[in-house]
């Protein structure tokens, strides 16, 4: 076993500087996207958080099938490449939507163009440099868990730069300004993959100096001719610009296919009679924590819609001499996972022996997400319209929730790993990014409630009429999905301790 001392090859920091432009490029877009709709394009908050939702929701659906062509075809490296020039392609053509966002005719169209080539290319990009970080070592190698801490710094370097750069060039109060905020996504972009082209040979290869990432060998190699994937992505491409047209313009589908592709998933390995019963109760667990896991990021995702909406109109943003750009809350997650993190990990460290069970520690993430809106739920009350509040209010809540995906998140990757059976390890993670892709497209609809102009919103009974109201909602189904978890944990403890 490697000792913890040596140092880490340096392909991990290839990977790190490819993954941390692209969520620059990522999380930049996404900081500007409801803005951009709304204050430039001037369409309103419910069609700016439909757009959201459904954009957000296929970012995670796509990834299933980028992962198929890279596992059988075409290998992490030249997938990485693909699915990188697709997202810069996607980012210039918003970048031109913005040049013309006063003539609706043609900025409607490349809207649309930008938003389906992106989902495109994140599809390739997104499931595959993760996958190769692990790659870089031999198994059973001590400082595995550091590499992926690493690399989770990269994202969120990336996640905390591409907010504040893309606010501070295109957040400035002027319609024209969108574009820069694309057009720094778009060379973000196409730094990731520079870095990748430029040292994937000389780099990227395991612990025995070969090459990792490449195409399998039995696999076709026409299908690997770049004419054949320049069409291929097109039609890729052409498809997502679709499916985005008319989930947002048509019939909003997506929760059908969502919901479709989780009840296949389950017939599929249910029904397998290779698994016992032991393993089905294993999968089981991973289902039910999928399911809660889609109340905590419709709630925490609110961060690039009516949270977006909320830090423009209704906080005090002004510094004296500077106003803070709106855009620029999208970068407290990111800086609050990195400097949170090691004190959480230190948390588990020092419980030893007390230390909660995976399904308990997920459902003090539910809580503290909670906790987070009831936190800003108490800074609106009772304030008047047209007053804003404090810009405390929205900082602690991001805090709040950062803690909350630090309980989450990781700890919910983890329980996948180590209790899907090998023959569905894939299929099962597919389940995961459906879950995901689930919450974000209901972001988007739960985002729509968002209160302005003396409007009543209304969910399942429950009438939203002011900020108050709104923030309480979420409170309420954080809180309550928290509580059942809570009550479940020891029954889902047992079940993955069989």
């Amino acid at each position: 076993m490697a000792s913890t001392t040596q140092k880490h090859p340096k392909g991990l920091y290839v990977l790190f500087a490819t993954e941390m432009w692209e969520r620059f490029n990522y999380y930049g877009m996404r900081a500007i996207l409801v803005l951009f709709l709304t204050k430039a394009l001037l369409f309103d908050k419910v069609f700016a958080s439909q757009v959201y939702g459904s954009y957000t929701g296929l970012v995670y659906l796509t990834p299933l099938l980028g992962g198929y062509i890279a596992d059988r075809y075409w290998g992490n490296n030249r997938s990485i490449i693909a699915g990188g020039l697709v997202m810069a392609i996607g980012e210039f053509f918003l970048f031109f939507c913005g040049h013309f966002y006063e003539n609706g005719a043609v900025a409607m169209p490349l809207f649309y163009i930008g938003l389906g080539c992106m989902i495109a290319g994140n599809g390739f990009f997104k499931p595959n440099i993760s996958s190769m970080v692990g790659q870089l070592y031999r198994k059973g190698d001590s400082r595995i868990d550091a590499s992926y801490t690493i690399f989770y710094m990269g994202i969120n370097t990336g996640g905390a730069l591409g907010p504040a750069i893309c606010g501070l060039v295109g957040d400035t109060g002027k319609s024209g300004d969108f574009k820069w905020a694309f057009f720094a996504g778009g060379v973000a972009m196409l730094l990731s993959v520079i870095t990748q082209m430029t040292f994937q040979k000389k780099y990227l290869v395991n612990a025995e100096g070969d090459a990792i990432g490449l195409a399998p060998k039995d696999a076709p190699k026409w299908f690997q001719k770049i004419p054949v994937m320049v069409g291929f992505l097109f039609l890729i491409s052409l498809l997502t610009i679709a499916l985005v047209y008319i989930d947002i313009q048509v019939v909003s589908y997506l929760f059908w296919l969502l919901l479709a592709c989780i009840l296949l998933i389950a017939f599929i390995i249910f029904s397998d009679k290779s698994l016992d019963i032991i393993q089905k109760k294993k999968v089981a667990v991973l289902f039910t924590v999928s399911f809660f896991v889609i109340f905590f990021w419709s709630a925490f995702e609110q961060a690039g819609a009516s949270l977006t909406y909320f830090a423009s109109e209704n906080t005090q943003r002004d510094l004296g001499f500077y106003e803070v750009p709106a855009s620029f809350f999208q970068s407290l997650n990111s800086i609050f996972v990195v400097t949170l993190a090691p004190l959480v990990a230190w948390i588990w460290i020092k419980l030893g022996k007390r230390e909660p069970s995976s399904p308990f520690k997920m459902a003090m993430g539910l809580m503290l997400l909670a906790f987070g809106y009831l936190w800003i739920a108490t800074g609106v009350n009772g304030v008047g319209t047209g007053i804003k509040v404090s810009m405390i209010w929205l900082i602690g809540m991001y805090m709040m929730h950062t803690f909350g995906e630090l309980c989450l998140s990781p700890i919910g990757l983890a329980i996948f790993n180590k209790l899907a059976p090998i023959k569905f390890a894939s299929l099962l993670m597919a389940v995961w990014f459906t879950a995901n892709a689930f919450a974000n497209k209901l972001a988007g609809v739960f985002s729509a409630l968002y209160p302005e102009n003396g409007k009543t919103t209304s969910f399942a009974g429950y009438q939203i009429t002011n900020l108050h109201e709104f923030f309480m909602f979420f409170v309420a189904m954080a809180g309550t999905a928290s509580i059942i978890l809570f009550f479940i944990s020891k029954k889902l403890k047992n079940l993955m301790t069989q």
